[in-house]
């Protein structure tokens, strides 16, 4: 009985992910336009987006090969996958034993090979130039990734989530500087990765600047809603991800009392809140970055991860 439970808050969770995904993107949209001292568009309005491209025509070119129409499909899967699996507001449920850094890092890498694939799959230029974008801040982002999670796998001894969520949430952990650095490269990848500014805008469609909106432009009805989805899941899932290991209070365990996950659910929640308040007031100060520096910006990244696992090799008091 009891396992039967944590399997339905693995499922909750799951729902939870997808429920919670367009309303994040949503916030952060409200919170900019307040910034900017513009009304702007609900929160619920991604919502209202997605079920409009739901029931639009699929529009598909006609060089576009079978790759092209099952690709959104596999990208929606593979960070949907990724998303659930982080902790949220509970820890140890029944999937944890493959909440697994290295797994996650695999699962973004699937989405992003695929995504890149589409791109290039339709043949027009600015696919091509997409899809090459996304592939140079992949050969930088994905190894500042990594050694960020050999910084907390020589910390915490494991690169399971949900381990590493109780390992950082002891009074063993205290203030290390390595731990600063890899936030901060991590930060940065996932800035990277979700094509905000200051290396890309989500709200133009600029040819000399975009990345990803050049990889989609060829989507319509069905596949772009899928697509869209996925990009609020990948957002979701960095913000999962650092509240997981760097924020890790306020989780239930499995097994734990309704009560108890009601208030994980609350403090996730919040936790979302304010790092999409974060975003966005770091977005509305800061402006959009010449599309040749964003591997200098990736590059500071890579260096900080380098530097706080060295730290960290070299002395276990940093």
């Amino acid at each position: 009985m009891a396992l039967m439970a944590d399997y339905l808050v693995q499922g909750c969770q799951m729902a939870l992910m997808l429920l919670l995904a367009p309303l994040l993107t949503g916030w952060i949209r409200w919170v900019k336009a307040r910034l900017l001292r513009r009304r702007g568009p609900s929160i619920l309005q991604p919502y209202r987006d997605l079920l409009k491209l739901l029931r639009k025509e699929v529009v598909l070119a006609d060089s576009a090969s079978w790759l092209f129409r099952v690709a959104p499909y596999l990208i929606f899967s593979a960070l949907w996958v990724g998303a659930s699996l982080v902790p949220t507001f509970a820890s140890g449920l029944p999937f944890s034993w493959a909440a697994d850094l290295i797994a996650i890092v695999a699962l973004l890498g699937t989405a992003r090979f695929f995504l890149a694939l589409a791109g290039l799959d339709v043949g027009t230029s600015f696919g091509g130039i997409g899809s090459s974008r996304e592939m140079m801040i992949a050969s930088l982002a994905e190894p500042a990734m990594l050694m960020m999670v050999f910084t907390l796998s020589l910390l915490a001894g494991t690169t399971e989530l949900s381990s590493v969520a109780r390992f950082m949430s002891t009074a063993d952990v205290g203030l290390r500087v390595s731990l600063a650095l890899s936030l901060l490269a991590l930060i940065m990848v996932a800035i990277a990765e979700n094509a905000r500014i200051p290396v890309d805008n989500p709200a133009t469609h600029l040819e000399l600047t975009m990345v990803h909106e050049a990889m989609v432009l060829e989507y319509s009805g069905r596949h772009l809603a899928l697509i869209e989805l996925s990009s609020s899941l990948k957002l979701l899932l960095y913000f999962s991800l650092i509240g997981c290991i760097f924020a890790p209070w306020g989780m239930a365990t499995a097994g734990s009392t309704p009560g108890a996950y009601l208030y994980g659910t609350a403090i996730y929640m919040a936790k979302l809140a304010l790092g999409g308040f974060l975003l966005a007031l770091f977005e509305t100060s800061i402006a959009k970055m010449r599309v040749f520096r964003v591997d200098e910006f990736l590059g500071a990244a890579l260096m900080l991860g380098l530097l706080g696992a060295l730290l960290l090799f070299v002395s276990r008091g940093l």
